[in-house]
């Protein structure tokens, strides 16, 4: 008896641990903006903001086809791959400073397309759908 009602604790405890686990990627993992909270539009050109530290951030951006862009990649005490950074797409690759704002211009897109970038390793990367 007393072992049938530790297994009941034990499954419930891990059930629940198991869907809190999930739950808390799912949420992690869209990391979807606003499409307009780091857009904005100067001068006829579209700048996106993307922050470099641990990984991308946003992960998922829609902006508008059809317009220059330039991508203002932004990193404050960046030390991991994530400073590696590559856009295989135009032919890119850098090595961001630890700190700081570097700008890559970005050709504008077709309606439809996405803009992919990554670190060198592949294990961080992000996405712009140009839909708008």
């Amino acid at each position: 008896m007393k072992s049938i009602a530790i297994s009941i604790i034990l499954t419930i405890l891990f059930v629940g641990g198991a869907s809190f686990l999930l739950r808390e990627g799912d949420s992690n993992s869209a990391n979807i903006k606003d499409p307009q909270s780091n857009i904005s539009i100067v001068d006829g050109k579209q700048i996106i903001e993307v922050t470099a530290k641990g990984g991308y951030s946003p992960r998922n951006m829609v902006a508008k086809a059809n317009m220059p862009t330039v991508l203002k990649m932004k990193t404050n005490g960046t030390f991991d791959c994530s400073s590696a950074f590559t856009i295989p797409s135009l032919g890119y690759r850098k090595n961001l400073p630890a700190s700081g704002e570097t700008l890559i211009n970005v050709p504008p897109q077709k309606e439809g397309s996405t803009l992919r970038g990554l670190c060198s390793m592949g294990m961080y990367h992000f996405a712009v759908d140009f839909n708008l």
